[in-house]
Protein backbone atom coordinates (compact mmCIF):
# COMPACT_ATOMS: atom_id res chain seq x y z
CA UNK A 1 0.00 0.00 0.00
CA UNK A 2 1.03 4.06 -1.13
CA UNK A 3 1.03 5.24 2.64
CA UNK A 4 1.18 9.05 3.98
CA UNK A 5 1.84 9.42 7.67
CA UNK A 6 2.72 11.55 10.62
CA UNK A 7 4.50 10.54 13.07
CA UNK A 8 6.75 7.44 13.74
CA UNK A 9 6.03 4.12 11.84
CA UNK A 10 8.47 2.23 13.64
CA UNK A 11 6.05 1.83 16.79
CA UNK A 12 3.31 0.48 14.45
CA UNK A 13 5.48 -2.00 12.95
CA UNK A 14 6.11 -3.26 15.94
CA UNK A 15 2.77 -3.43 17.15
CA UNK A 16 1.05 -4.34 14.08
CA UNK A 17 3.93 -6.40 12.23
CA UNK A 18 4.19 -5.50 8.71
CA UNK A 19 7.36 -4.09 6.34
CA UNK A 20 7.61 0.07 5.50
CA UNK A 21 9.78 1.56 2.82
CA UNK A 22 9.73 4.94 4.44
CA UNK A 23 10.10 7.77 1.21
CA UNK A 24 10.45 11.27 1.53
CA UNK A 25 8.21 14.13 2.92
CA UNK A 26 5.87 11.60 4.75
CA UNK A 27 5.26 9.01 2.42
CA UNK A 28 6.07 5.19 2.67
CA UNK A 29 5.01 1.70 0.40
CA UNK A 30 3.69 -0.44 3.13
CA UNK A 31 4.01 -4.26 2.80
CA UNK A 32 1.28 -5.94 5.11
CA UNK A 33 -0.82 -8.97 4.94
CA UNK A 34 -4.23 -8.34 4.35
CA UNK A 35 -5.88 -9.44 7.19
CA UNK A 36 -3.78 -6.88 9.13
CA UNK A 37 -4.75 -3.93 7.10
CA UNK A 38 -7.65 -2.63 9.06
CA UNK A 39 -5.40 -2.13 11.89
CA UNK A 40 -3.22 -0.10 10.00
CA UNK A 41 -5.99 1.46 8.47
CA UNK A 42 -7.35 2.82 11.85
CA UNK A 43 -4.06 3.93 12.83
CA UNK A 44 -4.35 7.46 14.07
CA UNK A 45 -0.58 7.98 12.28
CA UNK A 46 -1.76 6.97 9.00
CA UNK A 47 -3.43 10.24 6.95
CA UNK A 48 -4.25 8.44 3.61
CA UNK A 49 -3.79 5.32 2.17
CA UNK A 50 -4.02 4.20 -1.39
CA UNK A 51 -3.54 0.30 -3.32
CA UNK A 52 -0.15 0.98 -5.93
CA UNK A 53 -1.45 1.15 -9.32
CA UNK A 54 0.26 0.73 -12.71
CA UNK A 55 2.22 3.57 -13.66
CA UNK A 56 1.44 3.71 -17.19
CA UNK A 57 -2.13 3.22 -18.86
CA UNK A 58 -2.97 0.40 -20.93
CA UNK A 59 -5.01 0.02 -23.99
CA UNK A 60 -7.60 -2.20 -21.49
CA UNK A 61 -7.39 1.02 -18.44
CA UNK A 62 -7.93 3.40 -21.20
CA UNK A 63 -11.01 1.40 -22.71
CA UNK A 64 -12.26 1.21 -19.26
CA UNK A 65 -11.79 5.00 -18.91
CA UNK A 66 -12.95 5.47 -22.07
CA UNK A 67 -16.40 3.44 -21.26
CA UNK A 68 -15.45 1.25 -24.17
CA UNK A 69 -15.20 -2.07 -21.96
CA UNK A 70 -19.24 -0.95 -20.27
CA UNK A 71 -20.21 -0.69 -23.68
CA UNK A 72 -18.87 -4.30 -25.32
CA UNK A 73 -19.87 -5.84 -21.35
CA UNK A 74 -23.76 -4.81 -22.59
CA UNK A 75 -23.08 -5.26 -26.34
CA UNK A 76 -20.75 -8.19 -27.10
CA UNK A 77 -21.32 -7.47 -30.70
CA UNK A 78 -20.03 -4.29 -31.15
CA UNK A 79 -16.74 -5.05 -32.08
CA UNK A 80 -16.35 -2.83 -35.33
CA UNK A 81 -17.48 -5.65 -37.63
CA UNK A 82 -18.31 -4.42 -41.30
CA UNK A 83 -16.62 -1.04 -40.68
CA UNK A 84 -13.26 0.14 -41.89
CA UNK A 85 -10.84 1.49 -39.47
CA UNK A 86 -8.44 3.54 -41.57
CA UNK A 87 -4.72 4.58 -40.04
CA UNK A 88 -2.68 6.94 -41.85
CA UNK A 89 0.20 7.56 -40.51
CA UNK A 90 3.90 6.50 -40.10
CA UNK A 91 2.95 2.56 -41.44
CA UNK A 92 2.44 -0.28 -39.83
CA UNK A 93 4.31 -3.92 -38.44
CA UNK A 94 1.36 -6.29 -40.88
CA UNK A 95 3.00 -9.15 -39.29
CA UNK A 96 1.88 -8.40 -36.00
CA UNK A 97 -0.39 -10.99 -34.63
CA UNK A 98 -2.72 -8.10 -33.50
CA UNK A 99 -3.55 -6.98 -37.10
CA UNK A 100 -3.86 -10.72 -38.49
CA UNK A 101 -7.20 -13.23 -38.18
CA UNK A 102 -7.01 -16.52 -35.92
CA UNK A 103 -6.11 -18.44 -39.07
CA UNK A 104 -2.71 -16.12 -39.90
CA UNK A 105 -4.12 -14.02 -42.96
CA UNK A 106 -3.89 -9.98 -42.59
CA UNK A 107 -7.01 -8.12 -41.40
CA UNK A 108 -5.56 -5.10 -43.67
CA UNK A 109 -7.50 -4.41 -46.61
CA UNK A 110 -5.37 -2.97 -48.38
CA UNK A 111 -2.07 -1.21 -47.86
CA UNK A 112 -1.32 2.18 -49.46
CA UNK A 113 3.06 3.24 -48.92
CA UNK A 114 3.88 6.30 -50.38
CA UNK A 115 7.68 6.21 -49.45
CA UNK A 116 7.57 2.99 -51.27
CA UNK A 117 10.09 2.87 -54.89
CA UNK A 118 10.45 0.19 -57.18
CA UNK A 119 7.81 -2.55 -57.96
CA UNK A 120 4.61 -1.96 -57.97
CA UNK A 121 2.15 1.05 -58.45
CA UNK A 122 -0.16 3.41 -56.13
CA UNK A 123 -3.77 3.56 -56.00
CA UNK A 124 -5.34 4.42 -59.73
CA UNK A 125 -5.28 8.42 -59.80
CA UNK A 126 -2.11 8.96 -57.65
CA UNK A 127 1.37 9.13 -58.15
CA UNK A 128 3.32 8.70 -55.31
CA UNK A 129 4.09 5.18 -53.73
CA UNK A 130 3.36 1.59 -53.78
CA UNK A 131 -0.67 -0.02 -52.96
CA UNK A 132 -1.05 -3.74 -51.61
CA UNK A 133 -3.48 -5.54 -52.05
CA UNK A 134 -4.76 -8.04 -48.91
CA UNK A 135 -3.81 -11.10 -51.41
CA UNK A 136 -0.13 -9.30 -51.67
CA UNK A 137 -0.12 -9.18 -47.61
CA UNK A 138 -1.12 -12.78 -47.12
CA UNK A 139 1.65 -14.17 -49.33
CA UNK A 140 4.04 -12.31 -47.68
CA UNK A 141 2.69 -13.44 -44.47
CA UNK A 142 3.34 -17.88 -45.88
CA UNK A 143 6.64 -16.29 -46.82
CA UNK A 144 6.42 -16.03 -51.07
CA UNK A 145 8.74 -14.14 -52.16
CA UNK A 146 8.55 -12.14 -55.72
CA UNK A 147 9.94 -13.60 -58.71
CA UNK A 148 13.37 -11.52 -57.84
CA UNK A 149 13.46 -13.14 -54.25
CA UNK A 150 12.26 -10.29 -52.82
CA UNK A 151 9.58 -9.65 -50.09
CA UNK A 152 6.21 -8.65 -51.93
CA UNK A 153 5.28 -6.05 -49.10
CA UNK A 154 8.65 -4.93 -48.31
CA UNK A 155 6.46 -2.50 -45.54
CA UNK A 156 8.33 -1.45 -42.11
CA UNK A 157 7.03 1.12 -40.10
CA UNK A 158 9.97 2.43 -38.71
CA UNK A 159 9.06 4.77 -36.03
CA UNK A 160 6.31 2.38 -34.81
CA UNK A 161 4.37 5.27 -34.25
CA UNK A 162 1.50 3.80 -36.92
CA UNK A 163 1.47 0.24 -35.27
CA UNK A 164 0.53 1.63 -31.92
CA UNK A 165 -1.70 3.82 -32.86
CA UNK A 166 -3.46 1.26 -35.22
CA UNK A 167 -3.27 -1.12 -31.70
CA UNK A 168 -5.24 1.21 -29.45
CA UNK A 169 -7.75 1.93 -32.61
CA UNK A 170 -8.60 -1.32 -33.98
CA UNK A 171 -5.41 -4.00 -32.27
CA UNK A 172 -7.00 -7.52 -31.30
CA UNK A 173 -4.78 -8.51 -28.56
CA UNK A 174 -3.65 -11.77 -30.08
CA UNK A 175 -0.03 -11.35 -28.67
CA UNK A 176 -1.17 -10.67 -25.52
CA UNK A 177 -3.65 -13.08 -25.03
CA UNK A 178 -6.27 -10.43 -25.56
CA UNK A 179 -4.65 -8.24 -22.74
CA UNK A 180 -4.01 -5.42 -24.84
CA UNK A 181 -7.10 -5.87 -27.24
CA UNK A 182 -7.77 -2.39 -28.87
CA UNK A 183 -11.07 -0.89 -29.38
CA UNK A 184 -12.96 -2.19 -32.33
CA UNK A 185 -10.67 -5.30 -32.25
CA UNK A 186 -12.81 -7.16 -35.19
CA UNK A 187 -12.82 -4.00 -37.54
CA UNK A 188 -11.35 -3.87 -41.26
CA UNK A 189 -8.25 -1.75 -41.91
CA UNK A 190 -7.30 0.55 -44.29
CA UNK A 191 -3.41 1.90 -43.84
CA UNK A 192 -1.71 4.45 -45.69
CA UNK A 193 2.36 5.23 -44.52
CA UNK A 194 2.24 8.76 -45.15
CA UNK A 195 5.29 9.97 -47.70
CA UNK A 196 6.88 12.93 -48.98
CA UNK A 197 8.80 14.31 -51.86
CA UNK A 198 12.65 13.47 -53.36
CA UNK A 199 13.57 16.66 -52.15
CA UNK A 200 11.47 16.57 -48.84
CA UNK A 201 10.97 12.91 -47.50
CA UNK A 202 9.39 14.56 -44.37
CA UNK A 203 5.16 13.73 -45.11
CA UNK A 204 3.44 16.87 -45.96
CA UNK A 205 -0.09 18.44 -46.01
CA UNK A 206 -0.71 17.19 -49.69
CA UNK A 207 0.12 13.39 -48.62
CA UNK A 208 -2.48 13.47 -46.27
CA UNK A 209 -4.61 14.89 -48.24
CA UNK A 210 -4.45 12.70 -50.76
CA UNK A 211 -4.37 9.48 -47.94
CA UNK A 212 -7.77 10.77 -46.57
CA UNK A 213 -8.89 10.96 -50.07
CA UNK A 214 -8.33 7.80 -51.35
CA UNK A 215 -8.94 6.00 -47.90
CA UNK A 216 -12.84 7.62 -48.41
CA UNK A 217 -12.78 6.44 -52.23
CA UNK A 218 -12.00 3.45 -51.07
CA UNK A 219 -14.95 2.90 -48.69
CA UNK A 220 -17.53 4.57 -50.71
CA UNK A 221 -16.50 1.97 -54.01
CA UNK A 222 -16.73 -0.89 -50.96
CA UNK A 223 -19.81 0.49 -49.45
CA UNK A 224 -18.70 -0.26 -46.13
CA UNK A 225 -18.35 2.76 -43.04
CA UNK A 226 -15.24 4.42 -42.69
CA UNK A 227 -13.83 5.88 -39.28
CA UNK A 228 -10.53 7.70 -40.15
CA UNK A 229 -7.80 8.26 -37.70
CA UNK A 230 -5.27 11.43 -38.20
CA UNK A 231 -2.24 11.51 -35.66
CA UNK A 232 -0.73 14.00 -37.77
CA UNK A 233 -0.30 17.89 -37.71
CA UNK A 234 1.33 20.94 -37.44
CA UNK A 235 1.40 24.37 -36.65
CA UNK A 236 1.89 26.75 -39.91
CA UNK A 237 -0.77 28.67 -40.83
CA UNK A 238 -3.62 30.67 -39.36
CA UNK A 239 -5.39 27.98 -37.50
CA UNK A 240 -8.90 29.63 -38.37
CA UNK A 241 -9.97 26.50 -40.22
CA UNK A 242 -9.84 28.13 -43.56
CA UNK A 243 -6.44 26.86 -45.08
CA UNK A 244 -6.89 24.32 -47.66
CA UNK A 245 -6.54 21.07 -45.96
CA UNK A 246 -8.83 21.69 -43.27
CA UNK A 247 -11.66 23.20 -45.61
CA UNK A 248 -10.92 19.83 -47.34
CA UNK A 249 -11.48 17.99 -44.65
CA UNK A 250 -14.44 19.62 -43.47
CA UNK A 251 -15.86 19.25 -47.39
CA UNK A 252 -14.92 15.38 -47.36
CA UNK A 253 -16.35 14.42 -44.21
CA UNK A 254 -19.51 14.97 -46.43
CA UNK A 255 -18.89 12.10 -48.62
CA UNK A 256 -20.10 8.69 -47.74
CA UNK A 257 -20.72 7.47 -44.43
CA UNK A 258 -17.46 8.64 -42.78
CA UNK A 259 -15.97 9.80 -39.15
CA UNK A 260 -12.96 11.59 -39.43
CA UNK A 261 -10.82 12.11 -35.87
CA UNK A 262 -7.91 13.97 -35.38
CA UNK A 263 -5.54 14.30 -32.54
CA UNK A 264 -5.02 18.22 -31.39
CA UNK A 265 -1.10 17.72 -31.17
CA UNK A 266 1.16 18.11 -28.34
CA UNK A 267 2.44 21.85 -28.15
CA UNK A 268 0.15 22.27 -25.51
CA UNK A 269 3.10 23.26 -22.89
CA UNK A 270 5.73 23.50 -25.99
CA UNK A 271 6.14 27.36 -26.09
CA UNK A 272 5.47 27.64 -29.38
CA UNK A 273 2.34 29.90 -29.03
CA UNK A 274 2.69 33.71 -27.97
CA UNK A 275 -0.90 35.48 -28.37
CA UNK A 276 -1.96 39.33 -28.21
CA UNK A 277 -4.50 42.23 -28.79
CA UNK A 278 -2.78 45.99 -30.41
CA UNK A 279 -5.07 48.82 -28.78
CA UNK A 280 -6.70 50.25 -31.59
CA UNK A 281 -5.94 53.42 -32.70
CA UNK A 282 -3.35 55.34 -35.38
CA UNK A 283 0.27 56.21 -34.98
CA UNK A 284 0.28 57.64 -31.10
CA UNK A 285 -2.94 56.09 -30.59
CA UNK A 286 -1.89 52.79 -31.37
CA UNK A 287 -0.18 52.14 -28.21
CA UNK A 288 3.40 51.40 -27.30
CA UNK A 289 5.49 48.90 -28.49
CA UNK A 290 5.35 45.13 -28.14
CA UNK A 291 8.04 43.06 -27.30
CA UNK A 292 8.06 39.24 -27.91
CA UNK A 293 11.06 37.28 -26.88
CA UNK A 294 11.94 33.27 -28.00
CA UNK A 295 15.21 31.43 -27.25
CA UNK A 296 17.34 29.55 -29.99
CA UNK A 297 18.78 26.60 -28.52
CA UNK A 298 21.90 25.01 -29.88
CA UNK A 299 22.58 23.68 -33.04
CA UNK A 300 19.08 24.22 -34.57
CA UNK A 301 19.59 25.01 -38.25
CA UNK A 302 16.20 26.40 -39.60
CA UNK A 303 13.34 27.98 -37.51
CA UNK A 304 10.03 29.03 -39.29
CA UNK A 305 7.31 31.13 -37.22
CA UNK A 306 4.24 33.01 -38.52
CA UNK A 307 3.02 36.38 -37.51
CA UNK A 308 -0.62 36.31 -37.79
CA UNK A 309 -3.01 39.66 -38.15
CA UNK A 310 -5.87 41.36 -39.59
CA UNK A 311 -5.27 42.50 -43.66
CA UNK A 312 -6.66 45.86 -42.35
CA UNK A 313 -3.88 46.46 -39.55
CA UNK A 314 -0.73 47.58 -39.76
CA UNK A 315 2.46 47.48 -37.62
CA UNK A 316 6.43 47.75 -38.19
CA UNK A 317 8.55 44.82 -37.05
CA UNK A 318 11.86 44.90 -36.21
CA UNK A 319 14.77 41.89 -35.28
CA UNK A 320 17.11 41.53 -32.54
CA UNK A 321 19.54 38.84 -32.63
CA UNK A 322 21.06 37.67 -29.25
CA UNK A 323 24.34 39.50 -29.96
CA UNK A 324 22.38 42.90 -30.56
CA UNK A 325 22.19 43.27 -33.86
CA UNK A 326 19.39 45.05 -35.10
CA UNK A 327 17.18 44.33 -38.10
CA UNK A 328 14.18 46.64 -39.38
CA UNK A 329 11.66 45.04 -41.40
CA UNK A 330 11.82 47.40 -44.51
CA UNK A 331 9.23 49.44 -45.15
CA UNK A 332 8.76 48.63 -49.17
CA UNK A 333 7.76 45.10 -48.17
CA UNK A 334 4.68 46.09 -46.64
CA UNK A 335 1.71 44.93 -48.32
CA UNK A 336 4.26 43.49 -51.60
CA UNK A 337 3.07 39.90 -50.88
CA UNK A 338 0.72 37.41 -53.06
CA UNK A 339 -0.86 34.66 -52.22
CA UNK A 340 1.27 32.09 -52.73
CA UNK A 341 3.80 31.88 -50.03
CA UNK A 342 7.42 30.86 -51.18
CA UNK A 343 7.25 31.68 -54.40
CA UNK A 344 9.98 33.39 -55.88
CA UNK A 345 7.63 36.48 -56.91
CA UNK A 346 6.11 36.87 -53.41
CA UNK A 347 8.39 39.76 -52.49
CA UNK A 348 10.20 38.48 -49.72
CA UNK A 349 13.91 39.67 -48.33
CA UNK A 350 16.67 38.48 -46.43
CA UNK A 351 18.06 40.09 -43.42
CA UNK A 352 21.51 39.44 -42.41
CA UNK A 353 22.44 39.05 -38.52
CA UNK A 354 26.11 38.12 -39.37
CA UNK A 355 26.11 34.31 -38.29
CA UNK A 356 22.49 34.12 -38.98
CA UNK A 357 20.07 35.23 -41.77
CA UNK A 358 15.83 36.25 -41.89
CA UNK A 359 14.31 35.53 -45.24
CA UNK A 360 11.12 37.32 -44.58
CA UNK A 361 7.39 37.33 -46.16
CA UNK A 362 5.11 39.23 -46.29
CA UNK A 363 1.59 38.28 -47.08
CA UNK A 364 -1.86 39.83 -47.57
CA UNK A 365 -5.16 38.96 -47.03
CA UNK A 366 -6.01 35.94 -49.94
CA UNK A 367 -9.43 35.16 -51.62
CA UNK A 368 -10.27 32.56 -48.33
CA UNK A 369 -9.86 34.67 -45.49
CA UNK A 370 -9.24 38.49 -44.50
CA UNK A 371 -5.84 37.95 -42.19
CA UNK A 372 -2.60 37.86 -43.63
CA UNK A 373 1.33 36.22 -42.63
CA UNK A 374 4.06 38.07 -41.77
CA UNK A 375 6.58 34.99 -41.89
CA UNK A 376 10.39 34.71 -40.53
CA UNK A 377 12.55 31.73 -41.24
CA UNK A 378 15.71 32.16 -38.95
CA UNK A 379 18.94 30.11 -41.00
CA UNK A 380 22.48 29.65 -39.83
CA UNK A 381 24.84 30.54 -42.30
CA UNK A 382 27.05 28.16 -41.13
CA UNK A 383 24.46 25.37 -40.49
CA UNK A 384 23.59 26.66 -37.49
CA UNK A 385 21.61 29.81 -35.93
CA UNK A 386 22.66 32.30 -33.50
CA UNK A 387 21.49 30.64 -29.73
CA UNK A 388 20.15 32.57 -26.83
CA UNK A 389 17.31 35.08 -26.77
CA UNK A 390 16.14 36.45 -29.81
CA UNK A 391 13.56 39.48 -29.68
CA UNK A 392 10.72 40.89 -31.76
CA UNK A 393 9.82 44.21 -31.60
CA UNK A 394 6.17 45.29 -32.90
CA UNK A 395 4.89 48.87 -33.20
CA UNK A 396 1.41 49.31 -34.53
CA UNK A 397 1.13 51.80 -36.50
CA UNK A 398 -2.65 51.65 -37.31
CA UNK A 399 -4.49 49.15 -35.47
CA UNK A 400 -8.55 48.63 -36.34
CA UNK A 401 -9.14 44.67 -35.15
CA UNK A 402 -6.32 44.14 -33.28
CA UNK A 403 -5.64 40.35 -32.77
CA UNK A 404 -2.39 38.59 -33.53
CA UNK A 405 -1.13 35.38 -33.57
CA UNK A 406 2.75 34.15 -33.72
CA UNK A 407 3.08 30.80 -33.93
CA UNK A 408 6.48 28.77 -33.82
CA UNK A 409 6.33 26.16 -36.78
CA UNK A 410 9.26 24.29 -37.17
CA UNK A 411 12.31 23.78 -35.37
CA UNK A 412 14.77 21.06 -34.32
CA UNK A 413 14.53 19.07 -31.06
CA UNK A 414 16.07 21.45 -28.85
CA UNK A 415 13.37 21.90 -25.76
CA UNK A 416 15.30 25.05 -25.13
CA UNK A 417 13.60 26.85 -28.56
CA UNK A 418 10.89 28.11 -27.48
CA UNK A 419 8.98 31.69 -26.45
CA UNK A 420 10.19 32.95 -23.25
CA UNK A 421 6.36 34.16 -22.03
CA UNK A 422 3.73 31.69 -24.35
CA UNK A 423 0.39 31.82 -24.23
CA UNK A 424 -0.96 28.12 -24.24
CA UNK A 425 -4.21 29.07 -25.54
CA UNK A 426 -4.72 28.35 -29.31
CA UNK A 427 -1.79 25.65 -29.66
CA UNK A 428 -4.09 23.22 -31.40
CA UNK A 429 -2.14 21.57 -34.57
CA UNK A 430 -3.51 22.02 -37.88
CA UNK A 431 -5.76 20.62 -39.22
CA UNK A 432 -7.41 19.59 -35.44
CA UNK A 433 -8.66 23.63 -36.11
CA UNK A 434 -11.14 21.62 -39.08
CA UNK A 435 -14.68 22.50 -38.56
CA UNK A 436 -16.60 19.01 -38.96
CA UNK A 437 -13.77 16.13 -37.82
CA UNK A 438 -14.06 15.14 -34.09
CA UNK A 439 -11.18 17.01 -32.65
CA UNK A 440 -9.20 15.00 -29.52
CA UNK A 441 -7.38 16.29 -26.41
CA UNK A 442 -5.70 13.51 -24.60
CA UNK A 443 -6.36 13.44 -20.26
CA UNK A 444 -4.70 11.27 -17.57
CA UNK A 445 -6.85 8.76 -17.17
CA UNK A 446 -4.85 7.61 -14.06
CA UNK A 447 -5.45 11.13 -11.98
CA UNK A 448 -8.49 11.95 -13.76
CA UNK A 449 -7.09 15.00 -14.95
CA UNK A 450 -5.67 17.31 -17.78
CA UNK A 451 -2.92 17.00 -19.71
CA UNK A 452 -0.77 19.71 -19.58
CA UNK A 453 0.70 18.83 -23.43
CA UNK A 454 -2.26 18.47 -25.39
CA UNK A 455 -2.99 21.43 -28.04
CA UNK A 456 -6.08 23.89 -26.54
CA UNK A 457 -7.65 26.29 -26.88
CA UNK A 458 -10.50 27.41 -29.80
CA UNK A 459 -9.58 28.21 -33.59
CA UNK A 460 -8.48 31.89 -34.24
CA UNK A 461 -11.38 32.95 -35.11
CA UNK A 462 -13.44 31.39 -32.18
CA UNK A 463 -15.88 31.09 -34.17
CA UNK A 464 -16.45 27.20 -33.18
CA UNK A 465 -15.42 24.98 -30.22
CA UNK A 466 -12.30 22.88 -29.97
CA UNK A 467 -11.19 20.86 -29.18
CA UNK A 468 -14.50 18.79 -29.36
CA UNK A 469 -13.57 15.50 -26.64
CA UNK A 470 -11.03 14.23 -24.78
CA UNK A 471 -9.61 10.76 -24.52
CA UNK A 472 -6.90 9.00 -22.46
CA UNK A 473 -3.37 9.91 -23.91
CA UNK A 474 -0.66 9.34 -21.33
CA UNK A 475 1.43 6.23 -21.00
CA UNK A 476 -0.95 4.03 -23.42
CA UNK A 477 0.43 0.44 -24.26
CA UNK A 478 -0.26 -0.63 -27.00
CA UNK A 479 1.50 -2.66 -30.33
CA UNK A 480 5.13 -2.28 -31.16
CA UNK A 481 7.16 -3.19 -34.54
CA UNK A 482 8.14 -6.90 -34.13
CA UNK A 483 4.97 -8.38 -32.45
CA UNK A 484 5.32 -6.63 -28.84
CA UNK A 485 3.93 -4.00 -26.88
CA UNK A 486 4.96 -0.82 -25.75
CA UNK A 487 4.01 2.32 -23.74
CA UNK A 488 3.59 6.55 -25.66
CA UNK A 489 2.04 9.22 -24.78
CA UNK A 490 0.34 11.94 -26.41
CA UNK A 491 -2.95 13.69 -28.27
CA UNK A 492 -1.88 11.19 -30.87
CA UNK A 493 -2.29 8.17 -28.53
CA UNK A 494 -5.72 9.70 -27.45
CA UNK A 495 -7.23 9.92 -30.44
CA UNK A 496 -7.16 6.02 -31.94
CA UNK A 497 -9.29 5.64 -28.86
CA UNK A 498 -12.48 7.89 -30.29
CA UNK A 499 -11.44 6.60 -33.61
CA UNK A 500 -12.00 3.16 -32.95
CA UNK A 501 -15.58 3.81 -30.61
CA UNK A 502 -16.87 5.55 -33.94
CA UNK A 503 -16.29 2.45 -35.62
CA UNK A 504 -18.12 0.61 -32.76
CA UNK A 505 -21.51 3.47 -33.02
CA UNK A 506 -20.84 3.15 -37.33
CA UNK A 507 -21.74 -1.02 -36.75
CA UNK A 508 -24.38 -0.17 -34.40
CA UNK A 509 -25.83 2.62 -36.88
CA UNK A 510 -25.19 1.29 -40.10
CA UNK A 511 -23.91 -2.51 -40.53
CA UNK A 512 -26.80 -3.33 -37.45
CA UNK A 513 -29.44 -1.45 -39.37
CA UNK A 514 -30.38 0.78 -36.18
CA UNK A 515 -30.01 4.22 -37.52
CA UNK A 516 -28.53 4.67 -41.22
CA UNK A 517 -27.28 8.18 -40.99
CA UNK A 518 -25.43 7.41 -37.70
CA UNK A 519 -22.13 9.47 -38.90
CA UNK A 520 -20.56 12.66 -40.02
CA UNK A 521 -21.72 15.24 -37.43
CA UNK A 522 -24.61 13.29 -36.50
CA UNK A 523 -22.22 10.59 -34.99
CA UNK A 524 -20.06 13.58 -33.19
CA UNK A 525 -22.92 15.06 -31.74
CA UNK A 526 -23.78 11.77 -29.87
CA UNK A 527 -20.05 11.43 -28.95
CA UNK A 528 -20.33 15.15 -27.51
CA UNK A 529 -23.51 14.46 -25.67
CA UNK A 530 -22.09 11.45 -24.18
CA UNK A 531 -19.09 12.84 -23.03
CA UNK A 532 -18.16 12.95 -19.39
CA UNK A 533 -16.56 16.08 -16.80
CA UNK A 534 -13.46 15.82 -15.67
CA UNK A 535 -12.91 16.94 -11.85
CA UNK A 536 -11.77 20.22 -10.94
CA UNK A 537 -12.99 21.74 -14.63
CA UNK A 538 -16.73 23.58 -14.10
CA UNK A 539 -17.24 25.27 -17.48
CA UNK A 540 -18.50 23.31 -20.35
CA UNK A 541 -17.13 23.84 -23.25
CA UNK A 542 -13.54 24.59 -22.46
CA UNK A 543 -9.62 24.62 -24.62
CA UNK A 544 -8.83 21.74 -22.31
CA UNK A 545 -11.25 18.78 -22.93
CA UNK A 546 -13.43 20.54 -24.74
CA UNK A 547 -17.44 19.05 -24.02
CA UNK A 548 -15.71 16.07 -21.63
CA UNK A 549 -14.28 13.02 -21.89
CA UNK A 550 -15.39 10.33 -23.89
CA UNK A 551 -17.75 7.59 -23.29
CA UNK A 552 -19.08 5.80 -25.80
CA UNK A 553 -21.37 4.08 -23.53
CA UNK A 554 -23.16 6.64 -22.81
CA UNK A 555 -23.47 7.66 -26.02
CA UNK A 556 -24.92 4.46 -27.33
CA UNK A 557 -27.32 5.20 -24.38
CA UNK A 558 -28.84 8.51 -25.54
CA UNK A 559 -28.64 6.88 -29.07
CA UNK A 560 -30.81 3.71 -27.77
Amino acid sequence: MIVRYTGDLKRLQEEIGFQAEELLAGYAIVHISPELAPRLLSAQEILWTEVPARVYEEVTAGKRAACVTALQGQHPELTGQGVLVAVIDSGIDYTHPDFRNEDGTTRIAALWDQTARGEGMPPAGYFSGVLYAKEQIDAALRGEQNADGGNPVPEVDLSGHGTHVAGIAAGNGRASGGRYRGVAYESTLLIVKLGGTQVDPFPQTANLMTAVDFCVRYAAAAGLPLSINLSFGNSEGAHDGQSLLETYLDAVSLYGRNSICIGTGNDGNAGRHVGGVFPKGTGNEAGAEEEVLFTVGNRESRLQMGLWLNAIDTVELSLVSPSGTVRRLPEDLRGSGTAVKGYPAAGGTVLNFGSSVAEVFVGEATPYRGIREISITLRGKNGEIEPGTWRILMNPVRILEGVYDIWLARSGQNTLTRFLQPTPERTLTIPSTAARPVAVAAFDARTSSIAAFSGRGYPRAEQYIKPDIAAPGVEIVSCAPGGGYTAKTGTSMATPFVTGSAALLLQWGIILGNDPYLYGERLKAFLIQGAEKLPGLTEYPNSYVGWGTLCVAESLRLME
